[in-house]
Protein backbone atom coordinates (compact mmCIF):
# COMPACT_ATOMS: atom_id res chain seq x y z
CA UNK A 1 0.00 0.00 0.00
CA UNK A 2 1.02 3.54 -1.13
CA UNK A 3 1.64 5.97 1.97
CA UNK A 4 0.60 9.09 0.55
CA UNK A 5 1.87 12.46 1.83
CA UNK A 6 2.63 16.00 -0.09
CA UNK A 7 5.56 17.17 -1.30
CA UNK A 8 4.81 20.74 -0.82
CA UNK A 9 7.07 22.58 -3.33
CA UNK A 10 6.90 26.30 -4.45
CA UNK A 11 6.40 25.38 -8.25
CA UNK A 12 2.40 24.89 -8.38
CA UNK A 13 2.87 22.17 -11.15
CA UNK A 14 3.84 19.55 -8.48
CA UNK A 15 1.25 20.04 -5.91
CA UNK A 16 -0.93 19.61 -8.74
CA UNK A 17 0.44 16.86 -9.81
CA UNK A 18 0.42 14.87 -6.20
CA UNK A 19 -3.34 16.09 -5.99
CA UNK A 20 -3.94 14.03 -9.11
CA UNK A 21 -1.66 11.19 -7.78
CA UNK A 22 -3.72 11.15 -4.91
CA UNK A 23 -7.25 11.38 -6.55
CA UNK A 24 -6.41 9.02 -9.31
CA UNK A 25 -4.92 6.17 -6.82
CA UNK A 26 -7.90 6.37 -4.09
CA UNK A 27 -10.27 6.29 -7.08
CA UNK A 28 -8.74 3.00 -8.17
CA UNK A 29 -9.22 1.76 -4.53
CA UNK A 30 -12.53 2.19 -3.48
CA UNK A 31 -13.61 0.88 -7.61
CA UNK A 32 -12.18 -2.14 -6.93
CA UNK A 33 -14.38 -2.24 -3.84
CA UNK A 34 -17.39 -1.34 -5.52
CA UNK A 35 -16.63 -4.01 -8.03
CA UNK A 36 -16.03 -6.80 -5.37
CA UNK A 37 -18.97 -5.61 -3.51
CA UNK A 38 -21.35 -5.67 -7.28
CA UNK A 39 -19.55 -9.43 -7.83
CA UNK A 40 -21.52 -10.36 -4.18
CA UNK A 41 -18.54 -12.33 -2.85
CA UNK A 42 -19.30 -10.63 0.67
CA UNK A 43 -22.94 -12.05 0.71
CA UNK A 44 -22.22 -15.86 1.03
CA UNK A 45 -22.24 -16.84 4.79
CA UNK A 46 -19.50 -19.19 4.39
CA UNK A 47 -17.10 -16.42 3.04
CA UNK A 48 -17.39 -14.30 5.70
CA UNK A 49 -16.83 -16.94 8.20
CA UNK A 50 -13.84 -18.31 6.41
CA UNK A 51 -12.50 -14.43 5.90
CA UNK A 52 -12.56 -13.79 9.79
CA UNK A 53 -10.90 -16.87 10.51
CA UNK A 54 -8.15 -15.85 8.43
CA UNK A 55 -8.08 -12.58 10.46
CA UNK A 56 -8.13 -14.26 13.86
CA UNK A 57 -5.72 -16.46 12.72
CA UNK A 58 -3.37 -13.69 11.02
CA UNK A 59 -3.56 -11.69 14.24
CA UNK A 60 -2.22 -14.37 16.51
CA UNK A 61 0.62 -14.86 14.31
CA UNK A 62 1.61 -11.51 14.65
CA UNK A 63 0.58 -11.18 18.69
CA UNK A 64 4.05 -10.47 19.80
CA UNK A 65 4.69 -7.48 16.44
CA UNK A 66 0.81 -6.32 17.87
CA UNK A 67 2.31 -5.87 21.17
CA UNK A 68 5.99 -4.03 19.90
CA UNK A 69 3.97 -1.64 17.70
CA UNK A 70 1.95 -0.61 20.36
CA UNK A 71 4.53 -0.20 23.27
CA UNK A 72 6.19 1.40 20.36
CA UNK A 73 3.55 4.20 19.52
CA UNK A 74 2.35 4.53 23.34
CA UNK A 75 4.11 2.49 25.77
CA UNK A 76 1.68 0.12 26.55
CA UNK A 77 2.81 -2.70 28.31
CA UNK A 78 2.34 -6.27 27.04
CA UNK A 79 -0.33 -6.97 29.85
CA UNK A 80 -2.32 -3.68 29.17
CA UNK A 81 -1.77 -4.54 25.31
CA UNK A 82 -2.95 -8.32 25.67
CA UNK A 83 -6.07 -6.80 28.02
CA UNK A 84 -7.03 -3.92 26.54
CA UNK A 85 -6.56 -4.35 22.86
CA UNK A 86 -6.14 -7.48 21.38
CA UNK A 87 -7.69 -10.03 23.51
CA UNK A 88 -10.75 -7.59 22.95
CA UNK A 89 -10.58 -8.19 19.05
CA UNK A 90 -10.02 -12.32 19.72
CA UNK A 91 -13.76 -11.69 21.86
CA UNK A 92 -15.40 -9.82 19.02
CA UNK A 93 -13.84 -12.20 16.33
CA UNK A 94 -15.06 -15.23 18.06
CA UNK A 95 -18.24 -13.38 19.00
CA UNK A 96 -19.09 -13.57 15.28
CA UNK A 97 -18.05 -16.60 14.50
CA UNK A 98 -20.18 -17.96 17.02
CA UNK A 99 -23.18 -16.27 15.99
CA UNK A 100 -23.14 -15.25 12.08
CA UNK A 101 -24.73 -17.52 11.05
CA UNK A 102 -28.07 -16.66 13.70
CA UNK A 103 -27.63 -12.70 12.68
CA UNK A 104 -27.65 -13.17 9.45
CA UNK A 105 -30.89 -15.03 8.89
CA UNK A 106 -34.28 -13.96 7.61
CA UNK A 107 -36.42 -13.16 10.49
CA UNK A 108 -40.30 -14.14 10.72
CA UNK A 109 -42.44 -11.01 11.69
CA UNK A 110 -46.15 -11.77 12.85
CA UNK A 111 -48.16 -10.35 10.20
CA UNK A 112 -51.81 -8.17 10.52
CA UNK A 113 -55.15 -8.42 9.60
CA UNK A 114 -54.96 -5.68 6.86
CA UNK A 115 -52.34 -7.68 5.12
CA UNK A 116 -54.02 -10.80 5.38
CA UNK A 117 -53.35 -13.62 4.08
CA UNK A 118 -49.56 -12.55 4.10
CA UNK A 119 -46.06 -13.67 5.20
CA UNK A 120 -43.63 -10.78 6.53
CA UNK A 121 -39.86 -11.14 7.19
CA UNK A 122 -36.74 -8.94 8.14
CA UNK A 123 -33.39 -9.86 6.33
CA UNK A 124 -30.39 -8.07 6.90
CA UNK A 125 -28.01 -7.12 4.46
CA UNK A 126 -24.63 -5.37 3.69
CA UNK A 127 -24.80 -1.45 3.17
CA UNK A 128 -21.46 -1.93 0.55
CA UNK A 129 -18.22 0.04 0.73
CA UNK A 130 -17.67 1.13 3.97
CA UNK A 131 -15.27 3.88 5.52
CA UNK A 132 -13.61 3.24 8.98
CA UNK A 133 -11.74 6.36 9.99
CA UNK A 134 -10.14 5.04 13.40
CA UNK A 135 -7.65 6.80 16.33
CA UNK A 136 -4.87 6.71 17.93
CA UNK A 137 -5.55 5.75 21.59
CA UNK A 138 -6.51 2.50 21.20
CA UNK A 139 -4.77 1.89 17.23
CA UNK A 140 -5.24 -2.25 16.94
CA UNK A 141 -8.48 -2.21 19.21
CA UNK A 142 -10.48 0.46 17.53
CA UNK A 143 -9.44 -0.49 14.21
CA UNK A 144 -10.39 -4.33 14.23
CA UNK A 145 -13.32 -4.36 16.42
CA UNK A 146 -15.35 -2.26 13.65
CA UNK A 147 -14.13 -4.38 10.95
CA UNK A 148 -15.16 -7.27 12.72
CA UNK A 149 -18.83 -6.33 12.12
CA UNK A 150 -18.58 -4.82 9.06
CA UNK A 151 -17.27 -8.13 7.62
CA UNK A 152 -19.57 -10.05 9.28
CA UNK A 153 -22.32 -7.88 7.68
CA UNK A 154 -21.40 -8.53 4.46
CA UNK A 155 -19.39 -5.13 3.59
CA UNK A 156 -16.39 -4.20 1.74
CA UNK A 157 -13.95 -1.66 4.31
CA UNK A 158 -11.61 0.91 3.31
CA UNK A 159 -9.85 1.52 6.82
CA UNK A 160 -7.85 5.09 7.57
CA UNK A 161 -5.60 4.28 10.84
CA UNK A 162 -4.46 7.33 12.21
CA UNK A 163 -1.04 8.99 11.44
CA UNK A 164 -0.42 9.28 14.98
CA UNK A 165 -0.15 5.83 15.76
CA UNK A 166 2.50 4.90 12.63
CA UNK A 167 3.85 1.22 13.98
CA UNK A 168 0.49 0.31 14.75
CA UNK A 169 -1.26 1.69 11.38
CA UNK A 170 1.72 0.25 9.54
CA UNK A 171 1.29 -3.29 11.17
CA UNK A 172 -2.41 -2.48 10.13
CA UNK A 173 -1.74 -2.92 6.80
CA UNK A 174 0.59 -5.81 6.60
CA UNK A 175 -2.15 -7.80 8.91
CA UNK A 176 -4.97 -6.91 6.35
CA UNK A 177 -2.94 -7.08 2.89
CA UNK A 178 -2.00 -11.09 4.28
CA UNK A 179 -5.82 -11.98 4.96
CA UNK A 180 -8.00 -10.16 2.44
CA UNK A 181 -8.66 -9.09 -1.13
CA UNK A 182 -7.77 -5.34 -1.75
CA UNK A 183 -11.34 -5.28 -3.24
CA UNK A 184 -12.44 -6.54 0.22
CA UNK A 185 -10.48 -4.81 2.41
CA UNK A 186 -8.06 -2.67 2.11
CA UNK A 187 -5.67 -0.40 5.11
CA UNK A 188 -5.17 3.10 3.44
CA UNK A 189 -2.27 5.12 5.59
CA UNK A 190 -1.28 9.04 5.74
CA UNK A 191 -2.19 11.96 7.07
CA UNK A 192 -5.09 14.56 7.16
CA UNK A 193 -4.87 14.84 3.47
CA UNK A 194 -5.98 11.85 2.96
CA UNK A 195 -8.88 11.48 5.08
CA UNK A 196 -9.72 14.46 3.62
CA UNK A 197 -9.53 13.32 -0.11
CA UNK A 198 -11.11 10.41 1.18
CA UNK A 199 -14.47 12.01 2.60
CA UNK A 200 -14.70 13.76 -0.73
CA UNK A 201 -16.16 10.31 -2.23
CA UNK A 202 -19.20 8.52 -2.21
CA UNK A 203 -19.16 6.40 0.99
CA UNK A 204 -22.59 3.30 2.07
CA UNK A 205 -21.36 3.92 5.40
CA UNK A 206 -18.98 5.82 7.63
CA UNK A 207 -17.16 4.94 10.86
CA UNK A 208 -15.32 7.66 12.66
CA UNK A 209 -13.86 6.91 15.91
CA UNK A 210 -12.38 10.44 17.39
CA UNK A 211 -12.66 13.88 18.65
CA UNK A 212 -15.75 15.83 18.50
CA UNK A 213 -14.37 18.92 16.19
CA UNK A 214 -13.65 16.17 13.63
CA UNK A 215 -16.92 14.34 14.26
CA UNK A 216 -18.23 17.67 13.16
CA UNK A 217 -16.26 17.36 9.79
CA UNK A 218 -17.06 13.94 9.13
CA UNK A 219 -21.12 14.41 9.98
CA UNK A 220 -20.53 17.38 7.36
CA UNK A 221 -18.80 15.56 4.75
CA UNK A 222 -21.39 12.51 4.77
CA UNK A 223 -24.29 14.73 5.07
CA UNK A 224 -23.51 15.70 0.89
CA UNK A 225 -24.51 12.30 0.04
CA UNK A 226 -27.07 11.24 2.74
CA UNK A 227 -24.53 8.57 4.31
CA UNK A 228 -25.10 7.14 7.29
CA UNK A 229 -22.59 7.48 10.17
CA UNK A 230 -21.30 6.01 13.39
CA UNK A 231 -19.48 8.48 15.36
CA UNK A 232 -17.67 7.57 18.10
CA UNK A 233 -16.59 10.72 20.07
CA UNK A 234 -16.04 11.96 23.65
CA UNK A 235 -16.27 14.72 26.16
CA UNK A 236 -15.73 15.38 29.64
CA UNK A 237 -17.00 12.13 31.47
CA UNK A 238 -18.26 13.22 35.31
CA UNK A 239 -16.90 10.79 38.24
CA UNK A 240 -19.28 11.62 41.04
CA UNK A 241 -18.10 10.54 44.69
CA UNK A 242 -20.67 10.81 47.53
CA UNK A 243 -20.37 10.70 51.54
CA UNK A 244 -21.03 7.37 52.34
CA UNK A 245 -18.71 5.65 49.18
CA UNK A 246 -15.89 3.20 50.07
CA UNK A 247 -13.10 5.54 50.17
CA UNK A 248 -10.38 3.02 49.29
CA UNK A 249 -12.52 1.26 46.53
CA UNK A 250 -13.02 4.29 45.09
CA UNK A 251 -9.86 5.32 44.76
CA UNK A 252 -8.78 2.46 43.75
CA UNK A 253 -10.71 1.91 40.93
CA UNK A 254 -10.62 5.69 39.68
CA UNK A 255 -6.56 5.48 39.28
CA UNK A 256 -7.26 2.32 37.68
CA UNK A 257 -9.83 4.04 35.08
CA UNK A 258 -8.12 7.30 34.68
CA UNK A 259 -5.13 5.93 34.17
CA UNK A 260 -4.96 3.30 32.23
CA UNK A 261 -2.95 4.36 28.36
CA UNK A 262 -1.78 6.94 30.36
CA UNK A 263 -5.41 8.46 30.68
CA UNK A 264 -5.81 7.96 26.45
CA UNK A 265 -9.33 6.61 27.10
CA UNK A 266 -12.48 8.36 25.67
CA UNK A 267 -14.42 6.55 28.67
CA UNK A 268 -12.06 7.46 30.92
CA UNK A 269 -12.90 9.68 34.41
CA UNK A 270 -12.50 13.34 32.76
CA UNK A 271 -13.16 15.12 36.66
CA UNK A 272 -14.46 14.18 40.33
CA UNK A 273 -17.00 15.53 41.77
CA UNK A 274 -16.44 14.51 45.41
CA UNK A 275 -18.73 15.73 48.48
CA UNK A 276 -16.32 17.87 50.50
CA UNK A 277 -17.22 15.86 54.00
CA UNK A 278 -14.62 13.41 52.15
CA UNK A 279 -12.95 14.87 50.08
CA UNK A 280 -9.54 15.67 52.20
CA UNK A 281 -9.50 11.28 52.79
CA UNK A 282 -10.01 10.73 48.62
CA UNK A 283 -7.43 13.15 47.87
CA UNK A 284 -5.25 10.98 50.10
CA UNK A 285 -6.40 8.01 49.11
CA UNK A 286 -6.18 8.57 45.55
CA UNK A 287 -2.17 9.55 46.18
CA UNK A 288 -1.82 6.46 47.81
CA UNK A 289 -3.59 4.31 45.17
CA UNK A 290 -1.33 6.26 42.03
CA UNK A 291 1.78 5.00 44.49
CA UNK A 292 0.30 1.19 45.22
CA UNK A 293 -0.47 1.03 41.32
CA UNK A 294 2.78 2.66 39.78
CA UNK A 295 5.35 3.21 42.66
CA UNK A 296 7.15 6.41 44.12
CA UNK A 297 9.00 6.58 40.31
CA UNK A 298 6.51 6.46 38.32
CA UNK A 299 8.82 7.08 34.73
CA UNK A 300 10.52 3.73 35.64
CA UNK A 301 7.53 1.82 35.54
CA UNK A 302 6.88 -0.56 32.74
CA UNK A 303 3.49 -1.13 32.97
CA UNK A 304 2.67 3.33 32.41
CA UNK A 305 2.27 4.28 29.10
CA UNK A 306 3.27 6.94 27.01
CA UNK A 307 1.88 10.59 25.71
CA UNK A 308 1.52 9.74 21.56
CA UNK A 309 3.05 13.22 20.51
CA UNK A 310 4.87 16.55 21.48
CA UNK A 311 1.63 18.06 20.37
CA UNK A 312 -0.47 16.38 22.57
CA UNK A 313 2.21 16.90 25.13
CA UNK A 314 1.93 20.36 24.64
CA UNK A 315 -1.26 20.61 25.11
CA UNK A 316 -1.23 19.05 28.47
CA UNK A 317 1.02 21.12 29.55
CA UNK A 318 -1.37 24.01 28.49
CA UNK A 319 -3.61 22.60 30.91
CA UNK A 320 -1.51 23.02 33.76
CA UNK A 321 -0.97 26.70 33.90
CA UNK A 322 -2.27 28.04 37.06
CA UNK A 323 -3.61 25.04 37.98
CA UNK A 324 -3.47 24.36 42.02
CA UNK A 325 -1.31 21.01 41.60
CA UNK A 326 -1.67 18.44 44.52
CA UNK A 327 -0.01 15.49 42.96
CA UNK A 328 2.43 14.26 40.28
CA UNK A 329 2.71 17.27 37.47
CA UNK A 330 6.18 15.89 36.13
CA UNK A 331 6.64 15.34 32.34
CA UNK A 332 9.52 15.00 29.99
CA UNK A 333 9.19 15.64 26.35
CA UNK A 334 11.82 13.18 25.38
CA UNK A 335 10.37 10.14 26.37
CA UNK A 336 6.71 11.65 26.01
CA UNK A 337 6.29 10.73 29.64
CA UNK A 338 3.64 12.53 31.88
CA UNK A 339 3.13 11.23 35.80
CA UNK A 340 -0.41 10.73 37.05
CA UNK A 341 -1.28 14.14 38.16
CA UNK A 342 -4.28 15.65 40.65
CA UNK A 343 -5.37 18.95 40.83
CA UNK A 344 -7.69 20.96 43.42
CA UNK A 345 -9.83 23.18 41.49
CA UNK A 346 -13.33 25.16 41.76
CA UNK A 347 -13.39 27.41 38.81
CA UNK A 348 -15.25 25.82 35.84
CA UNK A 349 -14.20 28.51 33.26
CA UNK A 350 -10.60 27.20 33.82
CA UNK A 351 -8.91 25.38 30.58
CA UNK A 352 -8.84 22.10 32.10
CA UNK A 353 -11.95 22.44 32.50
CA UNK A 354 -13.36 23.58 28.88
CA UNK A 355 -12.94 20.37 26.80
CA UNK A 356 -12.09 16.78 27.18
CA UNK A 357 -8.58 16.27 28.55
CA UNK A 358 -7.80 12.96 27.37
CA UNK A 359 -4.47 12.47 29.44
CA UNK A 360 -3.66 11.51 33.02
CA UNK A 361 -4.51 14.95 34.39
CA UNK A 362 -7.53 14.43 37.07
CA UNK A 363 -9.27 17.70 38.35
CA UNK A 364 -11.07 17.26 41.75
CA UNK A 365 -14.00 19.52 42.61
CA UNK A 366 -15.72 19.37 45.51
CA UNK A 367 -19.29 19.96 46.25
CA UNK A 368 -21.63 20.82 49.45
CA UNK A 369 -25.48 19.67 48.12
CA UNK A 370 -26.56 17.42 45.14
CA UNK A 371 -27.98 20.80 43.22
CA UNK A 372 -24.36 21.67 42.69
CA UNK A 373 -23.71 18.43 40.78
CA UNK A 374 -26.49 18.53 39.00
CA UNK A 375 -25.84 21.77 37.48
CA UNK A 376 -22.21 20.55 36.30
CA UNK A 377 -23.52 17.91 35.00
CA UNK A 378 -25.51 19.33 33.16
CA UNK A 379 -23.18 22.19 31.97
CA UNK A 380 -21.29 19.00 30.37
CA UNK A 381 -24.20 17.54 29.19
CA UNK A 382 -24.08 14.31 27.27
CA UNK A 383 -20.72 12.82 28.11
CA UNK A 384 -19.60 9.64 26.86
CA UNK A 385 -19.55 8.18 30.49
CA UNK A 386 -20.85 9.11 33.89
CA UNK A 387 -19.92 7.49 37.00
CA UNK A 388 -21.12 7.51 40.40
CA UNK A 389 -19.39 6.03 43.57
CA UNK A 390 -22.51 5.12 46.25
CA UNK A 391 -23.17 2.73 49.07
CA UNK A 392 -26.68 4.17 48.20
CA UNK A 393 -27.23 1.82 45.06
CA UNK A 394 -31.16 2.75 44.18
CA UNK A 395 -29.80 6.45 44.48
CA UNK A 396 -26.96 5.67 42.39
CA UNK A 397 -29.76 3.78 39.53
CA UNK A 398 -31.98 7.06 39.59
CA UNK A 399 -29.07 9.07 39.62
CA UNK A 400 -27.52 7.58 36.01
CA UNK A 401 -31.55 7.15 34.89
CA UNK A 402 -31.44 11.17 35.27
CA UNK A 403 -28.86 11.97 33.09
CA UNK A 404 -28.52 11.54 29.46
CA UNK A 405 -24.96 9.73 28.65
CA UNK A 406 -23.42 6.88 26.36
CA UNK A 407 -22.65 4.54 29.02
CA UNK A 408 -21.97 4.09 32.56
CA UNK A 409 -21.19 2.50 36.26
CA UNK A 410 -21.86 2.41 40.01
CA UNK A 411 -19.07 2.01 42.01
CA UNK A 412 -16.54 1.42 39.00
CA UNK A 413 -15.39 3.17 35.67
CA UNK A 414 -14.86 2.09 32.60
CA UNK A 415 -15.79 -1.80 33.12
CA UNK A 416 -19.38 -1.47 31.48
CA UNK A 417 -17.12 -1.26 28.01
CA UNK A 418 -16.16 -4.95 29.07
CA UNK A 419 -19.59 -6.54 28.51
CA UNK A 420 -20.84 -7.19 24.71
CA UNK A 421 -24.09 -7.28 25.65
CA UNK A 422 -23.80 -3.74 26.27
CA UNK A 423 -23.79 -1.90 23.49
CA UNK A 424 -21.32 0.94 23.62
CA UNK A 425 -21.51 4.48 21.83
CA UNK A 426 -22.55 7.91 22.54
CA UNK A 427 -25.60 10.21 22.51
CA UNK A 428 -25.74 13.98 21.50
CA UNK A 429 -22.10 15.85 21.14
CA UNK A 430 -20.77 12.24 22.15
CA UNK A 431 -21.71 10.65 19.31
CA UNK A 432 -24.37 8.09 17.41
CA UNK A 433 -24.32 4.80 16.71
CA UNK A 434 -23.34 1.87 18.96
CA UNK A 435 -21.32 -1.07 18.48
CA UNK A 436 -19.56 -4.55 20.08
CA UNK A 437 -20.85 -7.75 19.92
CA UNK A 438 -23.78 -7.90 17.94
CA UNK A 439 -24.55 -4.49 17.56
CA UNK A 440 -21.98 -3.92 15.58
CA UNK A 441 -23.37 -6.50 13.03
CA UNK A 442 -26.67 -5.13 13.19
CA UNK A 443 -24.65 -0.97 12.91
CA UNK A 444 -23.40 -2.42 9.64
CA UNK A 445 -26.11 -4.18 8.32
CA UNK A 446 -29.88 -2.54 6.91
CA UNK A 447 -32.84 -4.61 8.29
CA UNK A 448 -34.78 -5.17 5.41
CA UNK A 449 -38.70 -5.96 5.84
CA UNK A 450 -40.86 -7.45 3.03
CA UNK A 451 -43.82 -9.21 2.21
CA UNK A 452 -45.10 -12.31 0.50
CA UNK A 453 -48.82 -12.28 -1.01
CA UNK A 454 -50.14 -15.22 -2.42
CA UNK A 455 -52.25 -15.05 -5.99
CA UNK A 456 -55.15 -17.47 -4.91
CA UNK A 457 -57.18 -14.89 -2.55
CA UNK A 458 -57.17 -11.37 -2.98
CA UNK A 459 -60.08 -9.35 0.09
CA UNK A 460 -61.58 -6.35 -1.31
CA UNK A 461 -61.57 -4.38 2.15
CA UNK A 462 -58.54 -2.41 1.44
CA UNK A 463 -59.97 -1.33 -2.30
CA UNK A 464 -62.13 1.69 -2.94
CA UNK A 465 -65.37 2.34 -2.50
CA UNK A 466 -64.90 2.91 1.37
CA UNK A 467 -68.46 4.04 1.93
CA UNK A 468 -70.32 0.43 2.77
CA UNK A 469 -66.90 -0.75 3.97
CA UNK A 470 -65.55 1.39 6.64
CA UNK A 471 -67.68 0.65 9.84
CA UNK A 472 -67.31 -3.08 9.44
CA UNK A 473 -63.15 -2.52 9.04
CA UNK A 474 -63.63 -0.19 12.42
CA UNK A 475 -65.54 -3.16 14.35
CA UNK A 476 -62.68 -5.53 13.11
CA UNK A 477 -59.53 -3.93 13.35
CA UNK A 478 -60.63 -2.76 16.98
CA UNK A 479 -59.91 -6.74 17.86
CA UNK A 480 -56.51 -6.88 16.52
Amino acid sequence: MIYYSYFYQNHNFNIELNIIFMDNSLKSIIDKQKNYFSSKKTIDVESRIKSLKNLLKEIKLNEKEIEHALYSDLGKSKGESYLTEINFVYTEINIALKNIKKWTKRKPIKSTLINFPSSDYIIPEPYGITLHISPWNYPFQLSIAPLIGAIAAGNTVVLKPSEYSIHTSKLLEKIISNVFDPGHVVVINGGIDVSSKLLEFKWDYIFFTGSIGVGKIIAAAAAKNLTPTTLELGGKNPCVVDETASIEVSAKRIVWGKFTNCGQTCIAPDFILVNKKIKRRLIDELKKQIVNIYGDNVVNNKEYGRIISDKHMNYLVSLLEKENIIHGGKFNFNDKFFEPTLVETNDLDSKIMENEIFGPLLPIIEYDNFEEVHNIINKYSHPLALYIFTKKTEFGRKFLESYPFGGGAINDTVMHIANDRLPFGGVGQSGMGKYHGESTFKTFSHFKPYIIKPLWIDPPLRYPPFENKINFLKKILKLF
